[in-house]
This record gives C-alpha cells, structure tokens and sequence, in this order.
C-alpha cells in the first residue's frame, strides 16, 4: 500500500518543476520574488491550483496576478509535458499570503523588542 495519495505525489512533482520550466519567463517580467509555495490537485488528478507568494511593489503584485490568469494554459503545457501522464491538470493561480504575514509578523516582534530594550 503506498503512503501517498497520487495527486499529492503528482502535486509534489509540479511544484519542484515549476520553477525550472517557467521561474525564467516570469522572474523577467516582474521585479520582485515571486516562490511556488503548494500544489493542490483534485483526486481525479484534472485541476490543479497552484499556489504562489510575491514579495515586490503591490502593482507588480497585481500585474502579475493578471499575468497568471492570462498565461496559465502556457504554463500548463510548459510544465505538464515533461510529466508522463495520461490528461495535464488545469492550471489556476492563487496568491498565498503566508510569507507577507510571516514577514510582518517578524517585523512586529522586532519593533516590540527594541521597544523593551529602549
């Protein structure tokens, strides 16, 4: 019996080969960093939502949430035919506010700490 439901080990796969087939076309593109951060896909393996973080300009932010929405059939084909399955999922874009947060969560704790060194 294996450990893993396959659309979690598929979802694993895409989220290590999006970066290498498309983190070129977009890094171009935008000014800021952008990372994948989870791959969700359905049990039957045919939609897959693919979860990123920005951390740049708010208009980048939604200039590129544009550009995702637009491009993800390229992205779909750029990242699925490598893979050897029988139907690519279809790609859609969500931004993932966890590493904003986490970040002013940091920024938080510091002010909070020089304020008890002062």
């Amino acid at each position: 019996m294996r450990q893993f439901k396959r659309s979690t080990r598929l979802g694993e796969q895409i989220l290590r080969d999006l970066p290498a087939a498309i983190g070129d076309i977009v890094s171009d593109r935008f000014k800021g960093l952008i990372t994948f951060t989870k791959v969700s896909l359905t049990d039957d393996l045919r939609y897959a939502t693919v979860y990123y973080s920005f951390l740049g300009k708010p208009e980048e932010k939604e200039k590129l949430e544009v550009y995702f929405q637009r491009e993800c059939r390229r992205f779909r084909s750029l990242v699925g035919s490598p893979l050897n399955i029988k139907h690519i999922p279809e790609f859609s874009f969500k931004f993932d506010p966890s590493i904003e947060a986490g970040l002013r969560i940091e920024q938080l704790l510091n002010e909070v700490k020089d304020d008890l060194q002062n």
